[in-house]
């Protein structure tokens, strides 16, 4: 059974300890500001949750607070938005926003998908070329 995982980058993880390290010099300036700490903790959280795995079945979308799963035959199409990130378009034309998977992955998502998405790098001469 063919799984792909699609996440943010471990290395997003960097920019929450800048982010503690920047804040801890106002934090401690006045008493009660140490919950300024709560911004590094909580885009910490976003970074290690949000994914989308994709099998040959399913779709499964990790958000911040809920996952959302969609099966291959409910899906319609899959749309791009604004720079580059993607959303399943669902058959009752509810969109199910993909985290962390962007214009870029479609050749591996349509792989795992067994083409029911189309890969857009295939063009017909490479397709004639194979055959």
């Amino acid at each position: 059974m063919k799984k792909l995982v699609f996440r943010v980058p471990a290395t997003a993880l960097l920019a929450a300890g800048l982010i503690a390290i920047c804040v801890t010099p106002v934090a401690w300036a006045i008493p009660g500001l140490q919950a300024l700490y709560v911004l590094p903790l909580g885009y910490a959280y976003w970074v290690i949750r949000n994914r989308t795995t994709v099998t040959e079945e399913e779709l499964v979308a990790r958000g911040l607070f809920g996952s959302t799963t969609v099966k291959w035959d409910e899906v319609k199409s899959i749309r791009l938005v604004h720079k580059g990130w993607l959303k399943a378009v669902k058959t009752d034309d509810s969109e199910v926003t993909l985290p962390a998977v962007r214009f870029m992955h479609l050749p591996a998502l349509s792989a795992v998908s067994g083409g029911r998405v189309p890969d857009p790098t295939i063009t017909e001469d490479s397709v004639e070329s194979e055959q």
